[in-house]
């Protein structure tokens, strides 16, 4: 029975039997070495701690039982310390072979006080009815003639040779060409026996062979009468187990799956058993990233086995105990620094797997721990997940439902002496290796304290068919996952996105209302469903956007700044919702960009030229021979100098996008904000070229680069207002100065009955002067000798939104027709002079009609200047409708730049950003994202001035070729 229970310890097939766990139990024990067990004392290999010799005892040579002193014979062995010695009479000095009687051994002691005998005799210590001899006798076994007598397996007495050797060979040996197996001789020509428990089935390979190594174990030893295979684990194999009948043993360390002088290799086969084991007992010990009670090292531990079962060492599993693939120490310790996510994966040679792993070894794995109260190590078993377990013909451990699940202790990384075929000498014809190894550990939910559950090992075999080892090659990996339940963080999220959403229909419902009003359109159509769908993609992609930046800063600080673990890193199954909702956000604020470059490219624009003629002009007349006094010609080089300024300011920006992505690259490649984006609990911006690196987190990669993008543009927008447009150049206040100094306003139409008016009208009256004038001019003005600039008297307020009424905009339509009906802009050089003097007196009849209405000419199309209410500025629509007369609201702010890339940079900035994480987020590189983002940037700023250009030219009459 103690050779069974041997070979039980190697049986990593398993056969599972019923067991309860009563709620809440541990499955901890001491820690104890087996060079930690006294001289009088041994390691009990069943339940893993030192056991004490009694008197007169020591431990054997193997360490893992107690033996009779030499002198003492057995009166009682129930294994381990349970045995009784008693002292031999001086006369009888020695001891049996069994070690259970006295004796005299006529030829001398052995260092264990036994009988020995010269090379080539047994040593007989009995008559043949088993009578002990009162001297031990030397003899030597008759193998001839009709004795056939050999020495049996202890070479302390002649028995009959097996009898197949004498009806096959007619002799105690088994020459060729007669066959030796599982210790039996047979005929080349005849019948084998059956050998169903050595009969191995690799099911995805195909392959059923029979096994030499369990032809030898289990033929010879026989394990257990009357087995019958019922369990099929890792492809089927069928092997007997002495685990029958066992419910009446005790238990070891009050874990009733672990009975007494027997190894524990699985739990139990109850349904929910595995949800119990793995969510209801939490570690004892707890973990931290920080502080002085710092503890982010996880101390596995496991207790090794040869495949004969015999207890070999304790072991760390650092250093690559687990790990198959080859790599420097740092790098394979890595993986059980806790909070580290850890992913290793390579191609091995066959050949050298057959080298380095020629005989395999179990392992039963623990995580250790230390109570601080009684000051004593403890190791809590880890459970095994083996995905290619089958039950009732079903791979019960595949699916997701825990309460299926069926879980082992003992674990190996390859196997290859079950694929050996007629020797074990042989090279084996398959081989099984470990091929997937995940070690997962979930944080208890709520924790504040570091607190986890016990640790489990999914493990996935892969079966090899060796043909050619040196060309043959498998992939194997090792990896080490962290997770938490995520259910809470995914419906604040959900939450999160239904107010904001909900928030964002009734904001994009207000900017519709506002968008009707300013088109002077009360009727519901299909043109007010579209843009209020426009709208709601720009709101619900700022919605995405906040909650995408919110979650990745949220993960950025709560993990990495931590001390007590109390969350971990979503999986990266786990971040898809997350990539969903970047992936929407670029999307929806795409389409908002697209609509706003389509709108700024459409907005009607004139330039109102205020200069009037000074004097008189002789003019000669075509077909007449004579000349004729005509009013002088007004320049039209102003005109063209305005529009050529408008043009140029139509992409400028409050930032550098330069600067901005050069900016962002120096911090995360060079500064080293990208670790921080990595897997592990460390918040260090240097890393040492020799440590691992763990993979990048989605989220935090997001969360990293979104941080430092808004930070670097916010202060550039900072220092582009308080500083750069103060003290250095400030284009859009300068522009509208130099529309005063050219004596041209700018009417600008960006809705059917909405727009801005830049008032340009010289307080001097005309601009096409000299320098001297112009610089006495500018003298009077600062020096208050002039009125001032405004469009009302005595104010300063040259800016204004304009709402107009529906009378004036048709009356701008009928113009503005004569003005665009030639399709594209007027050419100066290739035109028909007919259709250039059509296109120049609508210009000035244009210019004169827009003059005249806001110099109040036009009663019927009147206008008012007025404030805009507080709660019309935040709404950013009017309560008022220009029914009689039009109002021109003060615009202290500008807001002419919103029909430029000036007044949009919060939408231009996010559009950036999100297209920087999504090709970041694509290729994994964030230089690849800098220099794309930079070139979109480009081309679209391209695009924007070409069109504008065309577009400007088309409604001013302004020639393109003049606009640079």
């Amino acid at each position: 029975m103690a050779t069974a229970r041997r070979w039980v310890c190697a049986a990593f097939f398993l056969l599972p039997f019923g067991a309860e766990l009563s709620g809440g139990q541990g499955f901890f024990l001491p820690l104890h070495r087996p060079q930690g067990c006294g001289g009088t004392q041994y390691f009990d290999i069943a339940s893993l701690s030192c056991g004490q010799c009694g008197a007169s005892q020591r431990k054997s040579s193997r360490g893992t039982s107690c033996t009779c002193l030499p002198g003492f014979k057995l009166v009682s062995d129930n294994g381990g310390s349970s045995i009784t010695c008693e002292k031999c009479p001086e006369s009888t000095s020695g001891v049996t072979q069994d070690g259970w009687d006295c004796i005299t051994c006529p030829k001398g002691l052995t260092s264990e006080g036994k009988c020995k005998c010269p090379v080539n005799e047994i040593l007989v210590e009995r008559d043949t009815n088993g009578a002990l001899l009162a001297d031990a006798l030397c003899v030597q076994c008759d193998g001839k003639g009709k004795s056939f007598a050999t020495s049996n397996a202890l070479n302390n007495m002649c028995i009959r040779c097996e009898p197949t050797f004498i009806s096959v060979n007619k002799s105690c040996s088994c020459s060729e060409p007669n066959i030796l197996t599982g210790g039996l001789c047979f005929r080349s020509t005849g019948n084998y026996p059956p050998k169903g428990t050595a009969t191995v089935r690799f099911g995805k390979l195909g392959i059923t062979l029979i096994s030499a190594w369990f032809s030898k174990t289990y033929k010879r030893q026989q394990l257990l009468a009357g087995c019958t295979p019922t369990l099929h684990l890792a492809k089927h194999l069928e092997i007997c187990y002495v685990f029958a009948n066992t419910a009446g043993l005790g238990t070891v360390h009050s874990i009733s799956f672990w009975r007494q002088n027997l190894p524990w290799l699985y739990y139990g086969d109850q349904p929910g058993l595995a949800s119990q084991v793995l969510d209801t007992t939490q570690f004892p010990a707890s973990f931290t990233f920080k502080g002085t009670n710092k503890n982010i090292k996880l101390q596995f531990i496991a207790a090794s086995y040869d495949a004969g079962g015999n207890f070999l060492k304790w072991q760390y599993l650092e250093g690559g105990i687990l790990q198959l693939c080859p790599d420097t120490l740092t790098k394979l310790n890595a993986a059980y620094i806790f909070g580290t996510t850890y992913q290793q994966k390579c191609t091995i040679s066959v050949s050298k797997i057959l080298k380095d792993y020629s005989n395999p070894i179990f392992y039963d794995v623990f995580l250790e721990y230390y109570d601080e109260e009684d000051g004593q190590q403890y190791l809590w078993a880890v459970p095994v997940l083996n995905l290619n377990l089958q039950y009732n013909e079903m791979f019960v451990n595949r699916g997701s439902n825990m309460n299926n699940w069926l879980l082992t202790r003992r674990m190996f990384l390859v196997d290859t002496l079950s694929g050996q075929e007629n020797d074990l000498g042989n090279q084996p014809r398959i081989i099984r290796i470990a091929s997937e190894i995940t070690i997962s550990i979930r944080l208890v939910p709520n924790t504040q304290r570091g607190a986890i559950y016990p640790p489990l090992i999914t493990i996935a075999y892969s079966d090899v068919l060796v043909q050619n080892p040196g060309a043959e090659n498998v992939v194997v990996s090792f990896s080490v996952n962290y997770e938490m339940n995520q259910s809470e963080a995914r419906i604040q999220t959900d939450i999160a996105l239904g107010v904001l959403g909900g928030l964002a229909v009734l904001w994009s419902l207000l900017k519709t209302a506002g968008w009707k009003r300013r088109i002077g359109s009360p009727m519901i159509d299909l043109q007010t469903v579209l843009k209020f769908l426009l709208f709601y993609s720009g709101d619900l992609a700022n919605v995405f956007f906040i909650i995408s930046v919110g979650t990745g800063i949220y993960w950025l600080i709560f993990f990495k700044a931590q001390q007590y673990v109390s969350v971990l890193l979503p999986l990266p199954s786990q971040e898809d919702n997350f990539v969903s909702y970047i992936g929407c956000a670029f999307a929806l604020k795409a389409l908002q960009f697209l609509h706003l470059l389509v709108s700024q490219l459409t907005v009607d624009i004139f330039f109102i030229d205020w200069e009037r003629p000074k004097g008189k002009v002789l003019k000669a007349v075509e077909g007449e021979n004579g000349v004729r006094s005509i009013s002088a010609p007004v320049s039209i080089w102003r005109t063209y100098f305005i529009a050529n300024e408008w043009n140029e300011i139509q992409t400028v920006r409050k930032i550098n996008p330069l600067f901005q992505v050069l900016a962002i690259l120096f911090f995360l490649e060079v500064v080293g904000f990208s670790n921080l984006a990595l897997m592990d609990s460390s918040s260090s911006l240097e890393r040492s070229p020799e440590s691992y690196i763990a993979p990048w987190s989605r989220i935090l990669r997001f969360g990293v680069s979104a941080v430092l993008w808004l930070v670097i543009a916010i202060i550039q927008v900072i220092y582009f207002s308080v500083f750069y447009e103060r003290f250095i150049e400030d284009k859009i206040r300068q522009f509208v100065d130099l529309c005063c100094m050219s004596n041209i306003s700018v009417f600008l139409l960006s809705h059917r009955c909405f727009g801005y008016y830049i008032h340009g009208r010289s307080v001097h009256g005309h601009s096409d002067t000299n320098m001297e004038e112009m610089n006495m001019n500018l003298k009077r003005e600062a020096e208050n000798l002039c009125s001032q600039r405004g469009l009302l008297p005595n104010t300063d307020g040259q800016t204004f939104q304009i709402s107009i009424s529906s009378k004036m905009r048709q009356q701008y339509d009928r113009i503005h027709e004569t003005l665009t009906r030639k399709q594209g802009p007027v050419r100066l050089l290739n035109s028909s002079a007919t259709t250039f003097e059509q296109s120049t007196k609508a210009y000035h009849t244009m210019n004169k009609f827009l003059g005249s209405f806001i110099d109040h000419v036009h009663k019927e199309m009147d206008y008012i200047v007025k404030d805009k209410l507080l709660l019309e500025k935040i709404l950013g629509m009017e309560f008022m409708e220009p029914m009689e007369k039009s109002i021109f609201y003060n615009d202290e702010g500008h807001s002419f730049s919103d029909v430029l890339y000036y007044g949009n940079e919060a939408t231009l900035l996010i559009f950036d950003m999100l297209f920087f994480t999504i090709v970041d987020m694509a290729t994994q590189s964030f230089v690849l994202a800098a220099v794309l983002t930079y070139l979109q940037q480009e081309i679209f700023r391209f695009i924007r001035n070409t069109v504008g250009q065309k577009n400007l030219a088309s409604k001013t009459l302004v020639d393109e070729r003049f606009l640079i």
